[in-house]
């Protein structure tokens, strides 16, 4: 099996290294990722100026555009007989709302929009916590093989988020929840020279019981099937 694999946090990014770790055993991967950081840039695509590609190494390829424009090209050019498109692991949840906004889910969105099916990835952030992203390998590599086992359904694919949790904790729970339909919070900060900037506080936004925010908040893999409409 061959995977195209992205991501919005860059193609130096360790996330990026862990996914292709987590599907090493069922395929090989070849990475078509931003060359800097593109987090939240959504599904932005590059439209009036041109989208340089910048072979990076043997199936390894830089974008000099968003996720999106990794997509589009990965399976345009660079890897059109891909069966599947990984996007991650994000450093970061993406979450409910999140959903809209991130890059790294996009990246799959437009997949899915041009038919193939796959899977995004993301780690929440715990201040005062360290990312492990061996243990995430070893974490996402089941939810793979059983995502990709599973019969392929036009429109759908599927959003993952690993929680963050000390190092010496027991391997969390995987479990299937929707998605938390609650928004951030409105916050801003006033900088007197520069502007309002975004002031919410992640952490205290609302949870849904039993929904994809509480679920990985509480310490557990949440893993939600998301149908585009």
């Amino acid at each position: 099996m061959k995977f195209l694999v992205t991501n919005d946090d860059g193609i130096d990014a360790a996330g990026l290294q862990a996914l292709i770790r987590a599907a090493e055993h069922l395929g090989d991967s070849v990475i078509v990722a931003p060359a800097g950081p593109q987090s939240g840039v959504s599904h932005a695509v590059t439209w009036r100026e041109g989208v340089r590609i910048e072979e990076r190494g043997q199936k390894r390829f830089a974008i000099h555009g968003t996720p999106a424009d990794c997509t589009r090209l990965g399976l345009l050019r660079l890897a059109p007989d891909a069966e599947w498109v990984l996007s991650g692991i994000n450093h970061g949840s993406n979450l409910g709302a999140d959903m809209y906004y991130s890059g790294t889910v996009a990246a799959v969105r437009e997949a899915v929009l041009h038919g193939w099916p796959g899977v995004a990835v993301s780690h929440y952030y715990k201040a005062g916590l360290d990312y492990d992203w061996d243990r995430a390998s070893k974490w996402v590599a089941p939810i793979l093989t059983e995502l990709i086992r599973r019969p392929n359904e036009q429109g759908l694919f599927y959003n993952i988020n690993l929680p963050h949790i000390a190092p010496d904790a027991s391997n969390p729970e995987v479990i299937w929840c929707e998605l938390d339909p609650n928004p951030l919070p409105l916050n801003y900060r006033h900088e007197q020279e520069s502007g309002l900037f975004y002031a919410g506080d992640y952490r205290l936004r609302e949870r849904t019981p039993g929904a994809d925010v509480d679920v990985c908040f509480s310490g557990r893999i949440a893993v939600t099937a998301v149908r585009l409409l």
